[in-house]
């Protein structure tokens, strides 16, 4: 079993940029699909990028595509989202996801999809 947890939320002005990390321990995050998802107030958790285990199939959902960036570091067990440009509608608590997968390609894009959950991190965009 793999535990996650995130860091680097925060308050930032619309058109500034956070990068959120996600440390896993447990488990090499190597074997996982790793996702990242947020919750904004009085909204449903939405998906926002899926990385695969290799790094080389990345996923991001319409809404930060072009500003958001996923990425990670098998050596340090850790993910990473790149924010740029946030805008006031990025509110939101976001969270960590991991997925077992044997498949090297796999970007798991839905909630269910991931039995693995950091507890999240706030990020909030003022105007």
């Amino acid at each position: 079993q793999v535990q996650l947890v995130e860091s680097g939320g925060g308050l930032v002005q619309a058109g500034g940029s956070l990068r959120l990390s996600c440390t896993a321990s447990g488990r090499t995050v190597s074997s996982y699909a790793m996702g990242w998802f947020r919750q904004g107030p009085g909204k449903e958790l939405e998906f926002v990028a899926a990385i695969s285990r290799s790094g080389l199939s990345i996923y991001y959902a319409d809404s930060v595509k072009g500003r958001f960036t996923i990425s990670r570091d098998n050596a340090k067990n850790t993910v990473f989202l790149q924010m740029n440009s946030l805008k006031p509608e990025d509110t939101a608590v976001y969270s960590c996801a991991a997925r077992g997968t044997t498949y090297y390609s796999d970007t798991p894009s839905r909630v269910n999809d991931y039995p693995y959950w950091g507890q999240g991190t706030q990020v909030t965009v003022s105007s």
